[in-house]
């Protein structure tokens, strides 16, 4: 592991708090810093830089309410609505609860959704996808129920030359209706439908402040424009299986008062079950924010 100290940092200026590498593929936890004190412009520069050299950032200890959670998560954009709906039919709200529980508070393996067990980058069925999502653990397993990121900065840079060629110019189709159907979830309400249509994104994104080729895909994707639908079912799924691989990817281990933050333009996820889901609690707390559209 790499530590860097607020007088020594790989950036271009020293970081204003202790942050210290946790993977070479993503990831760094973040000392110093109490989430639910009022956020500086010089601090939010700094997060910001981290953010972008690191792709996740995990603050840890941290002890935040819904409300502090909101506060906190609009220091970097605007907070995005949710399609999805709790069991009662209402939107999720927008500081929502990730969770295993049920109504009673019991957990229960009876999900609303199987897609977090999925990989995918979060709203990319949005004509606006997200920048980052947020998620601070409430309650955790004590071992198991992690989420695995993988790097898909990485996985483009080692594609054959072949494939990058092949791949350069194909749109991708992405809606919360494929994404529900290839998950086997219910299908969607007429609403959710009107809510969220299709959109169109490119399989080969830039991402906009570091202008690094990253492969935009996951579960939420229906087909590749123009393409017949088993050479595209193939195709996303090759280039799926070739982006999470093991030496792409890095598995966060949680800790009770763990807060990331990690970039959705350059990063899949999804959350292992690795756990008695059964028996043993899981809460979460999840903010998204609202990023730019995908070039």
């Amino acid at each position: 592991m790499q530590v860097a100290h607020s007088t020594e940092t790989s950036a271009a200026a020293p970081y204003p708090f202790d942050i210290r590498r946790i993977s070479d593929v993503a990831g760094a936890e973040i000392f110093g810093v109490d989430l639910k004190q009022p956020v500086s412009e010089s601090l939010k520069e700094a997060i910001m830089r981290a953010f972008l050299e690191f792709h996740i950032l995990v603050f840890r200890g941290q002890d935040l309410n819904k409300d502090e959670q909101h506060t906190f998560s609009k220091n970097f954009g605007e907070l995005e609505h949710h399609v999805g709906r709790l069991p009662d039919g209402t939107p999720f709200p927008i500081v929502h609860t990730v969770t295993n529980l049920d109504a009673d508070g019991n957990p229960t393996e009876k999900t609303v959704s199987k897609g977090n067990y999925h990989w995918h980058t979060d709203k990319s069925y949005h004509a606006i996808p997200s920048l980052m999502s947020m998620l601070h653990a409430k309650e955790v397993p004590a071992n198991g129920g992690d989420t695995q990121f993988a790097n898909t900065r990485m996985g483009y840079a080692a594609l054959p030359d072949e494939m990058k060629a092949r791949i350069a110019d194909l749109q991708v189709e992405h809606s919360w209706e494929a994404s529900r159907r290839n998950v086997g979830d219910a299908p969607p309400s007429e609403e959710q439908k009107r809510e969220r249509p299709p959109v169109v994104h490119p399989l080969v994104r830039t991402h906009p402040d570091t202008g690094d080729k990253t492969i935009y895909l996951g579960h939420h994707t229906s087909h590749i424009h123009g393409v017949p639908k088993a050479e595209s079912d193939a195709l996303l799924e090759e280039l799926t299986a070739h982006t999470t691989q093991e030496p792409f990817t890095y598995t966060h281990q949680w800790r009770p008062g763990d807060y990331t933050m990690w970039d959705n333009r350059c990063l899949l996820h999804r959350a292992r079950p690795n756990y008695e889901v059964g028996k043993e609690r899981r809460l979460l707390h999840r903010t998204v924010i609202i990023g730019t559209k995908p070039y």
